[in-house]
Parts: C-alpha cells; sequence; structure tokens
C-alpha cells in the first residue's frame, strides 16, 4: 500500500497523538514568529461576519490542522471565526472503529476514555494556539437534555431509530450511518452487538442537535464550515444548521496532492450529482487544458499524482489479465465496480435500488440469463487497502448468494493485482453504482450504466438508470454498438478537467508536501503569505465561504462565476 494513503487517512478513527512531537501545537513557531501581525488581525475582525467552524473531533489531526489554517485565512480577511469541539461528551463519534475499539467494549461503554481524552487534548491544543474562541459542547447541552438523550437512546424501538427525525432533521440516518462506519459494514445483520452500539450513536446525535441549536440560537453564526457532512456527528450538524436558515460549507481531502474539494449546503456526496452545468459545459476547451487532464488521468493509473490512491503495483499485462480472469476475448465483456459497501450509507432519492448488495445481485441475476455475454465484477481494492478495513466483503455475500457461478461471471476479489483501468479498457461496458470511476472511464470512450450516487450521473455522458425496472431495460441493450463518440469523449474530458483541476482547489503556495501524520507541511512564512492575493486556491476557498461563491478553482479564468 502507499505510505502516503496512511498518511493521510490513517488519522481517521486512530488515537489522537501529538502532532508535532514535543511542540505544544502544530501552530507555535510560526504565530510566534508572527505574534504581532496576528493579534492585529483578530482585533480587526472581533466584529467581523461570525463563522463556526465546526471541528468536533480534535484527534482528527489533518482535520484540525486544515480547519485551523482556513481559519486563520478567514480572519485575515474580516471574518470572527471561532471553534466547536467535542471535550469527550459524545459517547460515540467516527473516530470510533471496530478495529480499535471492541464492540464488546464500546456497546458498554461508548467511546474510550484513551480515544476521547487523547482527541480533545490535542484538538484543544491545536485549536487554542490561535487565541480564537473555541466552544465545547458540554457548555451548550442541559443536564436535562443528556438524561433525555440517554432515556430516549434506550427506549426507542430498535427499528425506529434509522428513520427518526426531529422537526424534519434525519438524526436517526446519521446515527445509523454512524454505526455501519464503526462496524464497517453495509447492514448490522449479524452484529450481536449492533443494536447497542448503534443506541450510542443515536444518544450522541441527540446530544449534538441540542448543543448546535442552542449554540446556533444564541451565537449567530452566518455560516458553518465542517469536514465531510455525513455521519457523526458532522451529519447531524448538517441537518441542524440548514433546519436554521445558516449556511453550511463541507470540505474534505480530495484525490490529487495538496487539493481540497467544497461543497455548499450539504457534502459533496449529494451535491457532485447536481452541480450547475454552467459551471463546466462553457469552459474554453483549450489545447493545453485537454493535455493536462490526459495526462493526469493516465498518471492515476499509479497514482503518482495523488495522496489519495488504493492500488499496489497494478498489473497493466492485458494478456496476463485475460488469462488470469480466464476471459474469453471472443465474447463482449462487461465490467462491474464496485464500491466499499458500508461507504456514506445515506438515501439518496437518485438510486435505483436500495443498496449496493441489491444492485449486484440483480446484476447478477441478469447476466445469468445472458451466456452470450461475460461479466467480470471488480471488488473495490479499499475493502481491504482503506483506511477502515471492511468487515462485510462484497466477496463473501456473492458467494453465499450465488455459490455457483456461471462461467460468464467472474468476481475479480479486492487483493488481485488487475489494473481496474487496464481490465475496463477490454470490456464493451462498465456498470458502476457509485464510484468516482466514471468520470475517468467516459474520459477515455467507455459506455457507462449508472445505478446509483456515481458523481458522474446528470451529466449527460453516463446512461443513468432510475429504477430497477429501468436498469434492467438498459442491459437488454448490451453490448453497445461501439465505445462513446468522439465529441461525448470531449465532453467527458471538459468535466473529468473541471472535476479534478477545478473541484479540487490546491494550495500550493500555502502548503507543501510532507511526510508523517499529516502529509503536508506550511510552505508560508509569515502571516501575510495566507492573506488575500497570495494562493489563488486559498483565495477561492475563502471566497465561497464568506460570499457564497462556487468553490472552483481556474488560474486562467477570467469570469467571477459568480
Amino acid at each position: 500500500m502507499k505510505r502516503r494513503l496512511h498518511a493521510l487517512l490513517g488519522v481517521f478513527g486512530r488515537p489522537a497523538q501529538a502532532v508535532d512531537g514535543d511542540e505544544p501545537s502544530w501552530w507555535k513557531d510560526f504565530l510566534d514568529a508572527n505574534r504581532a501581525d496576528w493579534e492585529k488581525f483578530k482585533s480587526a475582525a472581533a466584529k467581523g461576519r461570525p463563522v463556526l467552524v465546526a471541528t468536533m473531533t480534535g484527534g482528527l489531526n489533518v482535520v484540525t490542522v486544515f480547519e485551523s489554517l482556513v481559519a486563520i485565512a478567514l480572519t485575515l480577511r474580516g471574518a470572527k471565526v471561532e471553534f466547536l469541539l467535542c471535550d469527550t461528551v459524545l459517547p460515540a463519534c467516527l473516530r470510533a472503529l471496530a478495529q480499535t475499539i471492541p464492540p464488546e467494549e464500546y456497546a458498554v461503554a461508548g467511546a474510550s476514555r484513551t480515544l476521547c481524552d487523547a482527541c480533545w487534548a490535542e484538538g484543544s491544543r491545536t485549536l487554542g494556539a490561535l487565541g480564537l474562541r473555541v466552544h465545547r459542547v458540554s457548555a451548550w447541552v442541559t443536564t436535562e437534555e443528556r438524561t433525555a438523550a440517554s432515556r430516549l437512546a434506550a427506549e426507542i424501538p430498535f427499528n425506529e431509530i434509522a428513520g427518526y427525525k426531529v422537526d424534519g432533521e434525519a438524526i436517526g440516518e446519521h446515527a445509523m450511518a454512524g454505526a455501519l462506519r464503526y462496524f464497517a459494514r453495509g447492514d448490522l445483520v449479524g452484529e450481536p452487538l449492533g443494536e447497542a452500539v448503534l443506541r450510542r450513536y443515536f444518544e450522541a446525535s441527540l446530544l449534538t442537535r441540542a448543543a448546535l441549536a442552542r449554540l446556533l440560537a444564541a451565537g449567530g453564526h452566518e455560516v458553518l464550515v465542517f469536514n465531510h457532512g455525513i455521519y457523526v456527528p458532522f451529519g447531524v450538524i448538517g441537518e441542524v444548521a440548514r433546519a436554521r436558515s445558516r449556511r453550511v460549507v463541507n470540505w474534505f481531502v480530495s484525490y490529487r496532492k495538496l487539493t481540497f474539494l467544497f461543497s455548499h449546503d450539504d457534502t459533496y456526496h449529494h451535491t457532485l450529482m447536481h452541480e450547475p452545468p454552467e459551471h463546466w459545459e462553457n469552459l474554453p476547451w483549450t489545447d493545453e487544458r485537454r493535455r493536462q487532464i490526459v495526462d493526469y488521468l493516465e498518471s492515476r493509473r499509479r497514482g503518482t499524482n495523488d495522496w489519495v490512491y488504493f492500488h499496489d503495483k497494478p498489473n497493466e499485462e492485458v494478456d496476463r489479465i485475460v488469462r488470469d480472469l480466464g476471459i474469453d476475448r471472443g465474447k463482449p465483456l462487461v465490467v462491474a465496480l464496485t464500491n466499499v459497501i458500508w461507504d456514506a450509507q445515506l438515501h439518496y432519492p437518485a438510486n435505483a435500488f436500495d443498496s449496493i448488495l441489491q444492485w449486484v445481485e440483480d446484476t447478477i441475476v441478469y447476466f445469468q440469463g445472458r451466456p452470450d455475454l461475460q461479466l467480470a465484477i471488480r471488488i473495490h481494492p479499499a475493502e481491504l487497502r482503506g483506511s477502515v478495513v471492511s468487515r462485510q466483503k462484497m466477496a463473501d455475500f456473492i458467494h453465499a448468494r450465488f455459490p455457483d457461478l456461471p462461467s460468464n461471471i467472474i468476481v475479480v476479489p479486492p487483493e488481485h493485482p488487475a489494473s481496474t483501468y487496464a481490465l475496463a479498457e477490454l470490456a464493451n461496458a462498465a456498470l458502476i453504482y457509485g464510484t468516482k470511476m466514471g468520470v475517468e472511464l467516459t474520459s477515455i470512450g467507455i459506455p457507462v450504466i449508472v445505478a446509483g450516487e456515481a458523481w458522474i450521473r446528470n451529466k449527460g455522458l453516463t446512461v443513468d438508470a432510475r429504477s430497477r425496472a429501468e436498469y434492467r431495460a438498459l442491459l437488454e441493450q448490451l453490448p453497445f454498438p461501439s465505445r462513446l463518440p468522439p465529441e461525448m469523449v470531449e465532453r467527458a474530458r471538459k468535466y473529468a478537467y473541471h472535476f479534478f483541476f477545478r473541484r479540487m482547489i490546491p494550495l500550493h503556495v500555502t502548503l507543501r508536501e510532507a511526510e508523517g501524520k499529516i502529509p503536508f507541511a506550511l510552505a508560508a512564512q509569515s502571516i501575510q503569505d495566507l492573506a488575500p492575493g497570495k494562493d489563488p486556491g486559498l483565495d477561492a476557498i475563502c471566497r465561497g465561504i464568506l460570499d457564497h461563491k462556487p468553490f472552483i478553482y481556474d488560474e486562467l479564468q477570467a469570469d467571477d462565476l459568480s
């Protein structure tokens, strides 16, 4: 596995540790060298527009450091920035995983003291160094609310938790998503302590709602900035903020090195499917941009320009792949690309299926009756190589449901060295549920059928199924007569350029690559290096947060994209 994947994603769910050896804060040296200027900017922003950075889980080192960087930049632009941090009061959150805290312990005691104490210590140390106000969750939830949350979490019928709402806020949905992430499963079937753990997440969701509702009523914050936008506590924060007409900004580390993906109003899992097409359709298309995206997509086969990468020495030899997998070169091949089963288990109205498992099952059943076609199901390598190792394996589900697969259906396990790209290039078409591979495959002309919440949906580049019946009707059209026409490939590359080079905002001026638990370090030498006009990426992020501009980066673009 690539070391950078450990460095970037390994912080999620792992016990918090000091970021910088014996240093009390990641920011100490930088702020000590810029103390006078920093105090001046803070004073000037004291009556500025109020922004709440809901860091919450301080032990997520990449999150805490990056959000404190954004807070400094916003302060330099006149915003009054405050933080919200859990101070060990929540009984469950996305820091915990079954692979680090056993269900037997978690079901009884909730998040461990070791995890929570270290998480709070790290977060308060890093954020506290800035001298901006840090709100503690415990200060905004009453004793009565704690008692009520504990009682409701204990008494509510198990089958009512996932659908539980308060004033339209989907509190239970994010509790279920959090529990599934903890178990690294797509459901709780077969988990003896699944219900007990879910009740912990439900209680944490109720407490998060109570604290944030009271803070927003008192603080007047205009916009909330926080990581990811799903699970506990971040999904609940989004629900509460939107219900109170506060603007929401979610962000996450993106694929390319030193880039970050931001979205307005909701998690990018939702927003990327419905992004206004005018943000990219009319992009001036030059030879340089075409070359840039073609070169980058080629580099993704090896991950040379990425810090999120799940393959380990993939085999690109087509003849060997054909031989190893038993592919018949004389029969059309269709490739189905899966996602990790537990990942982002939220409600998506556009889905043709209730779950990825239902999609896989329907797909196999269909191809059992199509011996004229071959189906290769490529199971996502992240099942084994992601930061959260899946405890529910797609191959186990397939073999349990279909113990005797016909010869025209091939299951490619996550550990198989075959390059997903090389395998797809052998195919007549690709079937996807939620993978971002649809962006890449259309850019090389491969027809794609979308059944789930893939970001390539609604771009006029894929065939999008809206129901199970429609999906089956689309499969009846296989094999497709040809690759995508050249004009559609160009359109796909234009969107891919927008996706990888404009939506993924680079901070190449502010940050530089580094080794260690945090895969970046400050390139900025002074506080003035974070001021407006110094880093176009940082300007785009702050402009989006403060002025509700689209989170789009483009050095060459003249329009403001208002």
